[in-house]
């Protein structure tokens, strides 16, 4: 065994694991039924791949290999478990013997999903709010402590906490395994929505790493954004959501360029632009419009954000007006700093830097943004076209110290740079939503 072939099964089965983990955890909480101890055995797998690969070579079908051997070891944990005799008995049979078609769902208003079914685990009414997007992150999307601290603007201890006590809770309550009906359906939809939205940015501008995107976490939030609203067609914000969503998805091949950079909004080539993704988009927000009975709701105002860009055929014909008037509607239904800051940049590009310049200042002693690396870059990108190049710059800095990604980090120094030598670009990169 050499170490040339070490590295090598080390460095297949870490890609291999970041992207089967959350189905892998899916699949063996359906034989356990509780995601903490799926968590454990998808680790065990892992580690057996770590032992195994070097010596006997990657397999053919490396998630598969995981999958499997984390559901034999959950087969074997249940065995030794005489509580859980029938139930594997019940789990024999389905692994074993039941033909393919078995696993389509024969209830029209059921899917068959492990990660939904996960999805709607983790989220729970016994569990806080926050507790459920917290696990759910962890679990489905692969995240870190530290990511999801960032992602919710938390504290890293606080957001390990509430995954703890959501593990234990859920096993102590004897949480079911499943996609519930009805009134419990509906209860848990909010957290549902706001995970899947939040697993879509987490790949749409990856929070730490080396990548700017991870497109696996992007494919299956679309993916269980269009379960939702074929199980749930009257619900005007899972229509909401999934045209945020397909609209965001249709930038995808355009927001990077050949090394990996981002490729800002202005620069991006549109004929690049999923025109299908869009097509589904548009066709997502007019289901979502003829269900509303409210008006339209915060993820169907993000749609009609993102649909104003996928409307202008250059950047130059954006109808900021129109976006920033958005924005306000959104601020007002659903407030909070990281909305304002959208808003900021909207305004901006209608009104001018100054106005933009104002909204934000008035956001620098929100506790919540003080380690938010898209506040300094926006402020920057703002001081930058007011020619205030030096202030500019150190915002720039300031905002690589605080990102973690490391394709963010490259360009927010690049912008310093230009700001020491020349008039950087005019342009923002603006927060994840919607001006990438």
């Amino acid at each position: 065994m050499t170490a040339e072939r070490t590295a090598e099964a080390a460095h297949a089965i870490e890609t291999v694991f970041r992207l089967e983990a959350p189905r892998i955890i899916a699949g063996v909480t359906r034989i356990v039924r509780d995601v903490g101890i799926a968590e454990e055995l998808a680790q065990d797998a892992l580690v057996a791949a770590l032992e195994q690969w070097p010596d006997e070579g990657i397999p053919d079908n490396p998630g598969a290999w995981l999958m499997a051997t984390a559901k034999h070891r959950a087969i074997d944990l249940v065995r030794r478990k005489e509580r859980y005799a029938r139930k594997l008995a019940e789990v024999g049979r389905d692994l074993e013997a039941a033909p393919p078609h078995l696993d389509e769902p024969s209830d029209p208003d059921d899917i068959d999903d492990d990660l939904l079914r996960l999805v709607f685990t983790a989220c729970h009414p016994v569990l806080s709010a926050e507790a459920r997007v917290a696990l759910t992150l962890r679990l489905l999307g692969g995240l870190t402590t530290a990511e999801i601290a960032r992602a919710v603007l938390a504290p890293e201890a606080t957001v390990a906490q509430r995954i703890v006590r959501a593990k234990r809770t859920l096993a102590t309550k004897n949480v079911a395994f499943e996609v519930p009906y009805g009134p419990e359906r509906a209860a848990r939809l909010g957290s549902v929505l706001e995970v899947i939205y939040l697993i879509f940015n987490e790949g749409y501008a990856a929070t730490a790493g080396d990548d700017y995107l991870r497109p696996g976490l992007c494919e299956d939030a679309l993916r269980l954004a269009r379960l939702l609203a074929a199980l749930m067609p009257k619900e005007p914000e899972v229509h909401g959501l999934a045209a945020l969503l397909e609209l965001q998805a249709s930038r995808s091949a355009a927001r990077t360029g050949p090394s990996g950079e981002p490729v800002l909004l202005r620069d991006q080539d549109r004929r690049r632009w999923n025109q299908l993704l869009i097509r589904r988009g548009f066709a997502a927000l007019g289901r979502a419009d003829a269900v509303s009975a409210g008006g339209p709701g915060p993820y169907a105002l993000q749609a009609a954000i993102a649909a104003s860009h996928a409307h202008a055929h250059t950047y130059a014909e954006t109808n900021w007006e129109g976006i920033a008037t958005l924005y306000g509607l959104l601020a007002a239904r659903a407030p909070s700093p990281v909305v304002e800051l959208n808003r900021a940049v909207a305004v901006s590009m209608a009104e001018g830097p100054e106005a933009g310049l104002a909204l934000v200042d008035a956001l620098t002693g929100e506790p919540a943004l003080r380690d938010y690396h898209l506040l300094p870059s926006v402020r920057g990108d703002l001081l930058d076209r007011l020619g205030r190049r030096e202030e500019a710059r150190a915002e720039f800095e300031r905002a690589a110290s605080l990102t973690r990604n490391e394709r963010e980090r490259e360009l927010l120094l690049a912008r310093a740079q230009a700001c020491r030598t020349e008039r950087g670009n005019s342009y923002s990169q603006g927060p994840h939503q919607p001006l990438q």
